[in-house]
This record gives structure tokens, C-alpha cells and sequence, in this order.
């Protein structure tokens, strides 16, 4: 089989099917070329592979996506959608085991052999500060989770010995009843359905194949994340069972409130309060940034809620590292106490304003007046 056959037609199903179509389709060929049933034929060995190669893509949405777009080459020379393949059976009965528990009445698709379990996943909540977020940094996290003990390496076995293979279910992890025409099979009560009896147990874990320790992990924030943001640490998790693959660390990130600063997608806001007069004047002001400080040119006639924005000075994108911007929000602060002179100055200000907008409804009106006038000639 030098040249891989397409992974919908290795299955028989179309494009569009469901993961429970595939899943039906897979089984169906599974059982049919398994090696139990077919022993010594190497051509049913090669379906068998094939078929639980292209049910490994084809069931990850992920992985079916890019197959989907690139075909055999998406997992070629090791790259990010790399399916990783299956280095012999008990690698296939390790990540396909509950599809084989439902057609051999057990777990593990071969004699029984106890199946090897992923570790489960853990959960880790950071708080970070604002300008972490923004800029990115590396930190360490102290965890308290179960390791593999390394007195035993897992065996849950006193050092130089071995879990001993169960003399009641010799090895199967079943114990299987016959009623009649009918065989009923049911997990070894003696065993636990493991297959292996511990005689002597490990004085570290006492027999649990695991240890609780604490452990410091390194990780790395990158620019741009925002409150909520998940990171998983592959491999952190809990250790695996019976040889399975240890789960994963997911950090979730909790960034605090900044004392100026408030976030608007990649845009960061700060509010800066101006004077009557600075507003009506215009003027030079200094405002911070997330780099330092900068001078901000305010316009003659600001009002208030009008806006001055500082181009790239905002926060990187996760995805694509360009910058937003940063936006000065402009506030009027009202003089609480005023001498009589500055209240003097206040009200010659407003008669004046009175005034003007007097004289400018008067204008008005007189256009008005003449445009009428002329009409009526």
C-alpha cells in the first residue's frame, strides 16, 4: 500500500458524514479485520492500520478540517496537524478502546489486556495584572497534583517485585458466567477487572501507582491576552493510567483592573479631566500611556466626551502582534469655589455669550424679513 487511499474511502462514507456515521463505519471494518479474527494475515493487519488511521483524523474536527483542505500532506514531515499514526495494535486498542469494549464484551481489544486511560485534565486560575496582559510575561506556578510514583514507576508494586497475574480470571480481567446457551460476562471481583493482583504494594503510594507532590511549572503569557483567556500546558495534567498518556494543565487567566486604563478590544481608554478654559482655549497636556507618558495637543472648542486618539499605542493582537490604539476621552472639571472676581469674569462671559447669540437670532430674523420682503414684490 505505497500510496495512501483517501481516508472517506478507506471508511466508505461520504464528506459530510457524522461523527456517528463514522464511527459506526469504523467499527463495522474494525471487527471485520481485526487481528484476533484474522490471525496471520498481514493484508487484513494493513486494513485494520488503515482504517484506525483514518478514523484518528477523520474523528478530530481539527484534524478532519485540515485533511479536508490539504489531504495527506496536512501531516506530513511532522507538521502542526500532524496525526501522529499508531506504532502498533496496542496503540490503536489504547486510543480506541471503548469502541472495542462494546464489540468483545471487556476492555482492551486483545486478551483482555487492561486498557491504558489518559490522565485527567487540570484547571489553574492566575491573576495577572493589566500591563501583563498587555505586554506579555513569563512566570512560574507552584501545583499540588498526583505524579507517577517513581519508587514503583507506576507498577504500584514494592520495588523488585510484580503485580501478579489474576489466577481467577488468569489475566482477562472478566469473569464470565455461562447460563444455558448464554455466556454473561462481568468485571473479576478479585482483580477489579485490572487483570494483575498487587501482593506486595509499593510503601510509597501503597499500591495506588501514584503520588501527591508539588511541582513548579514555567508559563508563558503572551502579549495580548484578555480576561478569560485559556493556556494549556500539554502534559501537565494528571499522570496516565496503565501507561496512558498524562492529560493537560489549562490556565485560565483573571486580569485585573487597571487604575487609568480600561480595555476596548485592542484599544485602551483613559480619561483625562480638562478645564473650561483649557477646553475653550485649547492647549498641551500630558497623559500616560502603557509605555511611559506623552504630550496630547487639545484642540480650541473641545467639548466634552470628544476624543483624541493615539495611533499604535494600544494593545498588541494575540493573533497578529499589530497594535490598537489608545484613546483619550476629554472630561470638563467645574470649579467648585470661585473668588467674586473669577465669578465677575464668569458672568461678563455669559452676558457676552447672551449677546452674541442675541445678535445672531436677530440676524437671522432680518434675513428672513427681507427674503419675505422681496417675495411680496
Amino acid at each position: 500500500m505505497s500510496e495512501k487511499r483517501d481516508y472517506y474511502e478507506v471508511l466508505g462514507v461520504d464528506r459530510n458524514a457524522d461523527a456517528n456515521e463514522l464511527k459506526t463505519k469504523y467499527r463495522k471494518i474494525a471487527l471485520k479485520y481485526h487481528p484476533d479474527k484474522n490471525p496471520g494475515d498481514t493484508e487484513a493487519e494493513e486494513k485494520f492500520k488503515e482504517a484506525a488511521e483514518a478514523y484518528e483524523v477523520l474523528s478530530n474536527p481539527e484534524k478532519r478540517q485540515m485533511y479536508d483542505q490539504f489531504g495527506h500532506r496536512a501531516f506530513e514531515n511532522g507538521g502542526a496537524g500532524q496525526s501522529g499514526g499508531f506504532r502498533d495494535f496496542e496503540d490503536i486498542f489504547s486510543s480506541f478502546g471503548d469502541i472495542f469494549e462494546d464489540f468483545f464484551g471487556f476492555r482492551g481489544g486483545r486478551g483482555g489486556r487492561t486498557r491504558a486511560q489518559r490522565g485527567a485534565d487540570l484547571r489553574y486560575d492566575l491573576k495577572i495584572e493589566f500591563t501583563d496582559a498587555a505586554f506579555g510575561k513569563e512566570t512560574e506556578l507552584e501545583l499540588e497534583k498526583m505524579e507517577t510514583c517513581d519508587e514503583c514507576r507506576g507498577t504500584g508494586a514494592k520495588p523488585g517485585t510484580e503485580p501478579q497475574t489474576c489466577n481467577q480470571c488468569r489475566g482477562s480481567g472478566q469473569f464470565v458466567r455461562t447460563q444455558g446457551f448464554f455466556q454473561v460476562k462481568s468485571v473479576c471481583p478479585k482483580c477489579r477487572g485490572q487483570g494483575k493482583i498487587i501482593t506486595e504494594p509499593c510503601p510509597k503510594c501503597r499500591g495506588q501507582q501514584q503520588v501527591a507532590t508539588r511541582k513548579t511549572v514555567e508559563l508563558k503569557i503572551p502579549a495580548g491576552v484578555d480576561n478569560g483567556s485559556r493556556l494549556r500546558l500539554a502534559g501537565e495534567g494528571e499522570p496516565g493510567v496503565n501507561g496512558g498518556p498524562p492529560g493537560d494543565l489549562y490556565v485560565f487567566l483573571h486580569v485585573k483592573p487597571h487604575d487609568i486604563f480600561e480595555r476596548r478590544d485592542n484599544d485602551v481608554v483613559c480619561k483625562v479631566e480638562l478645564s473650561f478654559i483649557q477646553a475653550a482655549l485649547g492647549d498641551e497636556i500630558t497623559v500616560p500611556t502603557l509605555t511611559g507618558e506623552e504630550i496630547v495637543e487639545i484642540p480650541k472648542g473641545t467639548q466634552y466626551g470628544d476624543t483624541v486618539k493615539l495611533t499604535n499605542m494600544g494593545i498588541p493582537a494575540l493573533r497578529t502582534g499589530l497594535p490598537g490604539d489608545q484613546i483619550v476621552e476629554v472630561h470638563l472639571k467645574t470649579p467648585k469655589h470661585m473668588s467674586k472676581r473669577q465669578e465677575e469674569l464668569m458672568r461678563e462671559f455669559e452676558k457676552l455669550e447672551s449677546e452674541k447669540l442675541t445678535s445672531k437670532i436677530k440676524r437671522i430674523f432680518t434675513r428672513n424679513g427681507e427674503k419675505s420682503s422681496k417675495a411680496a414684490k
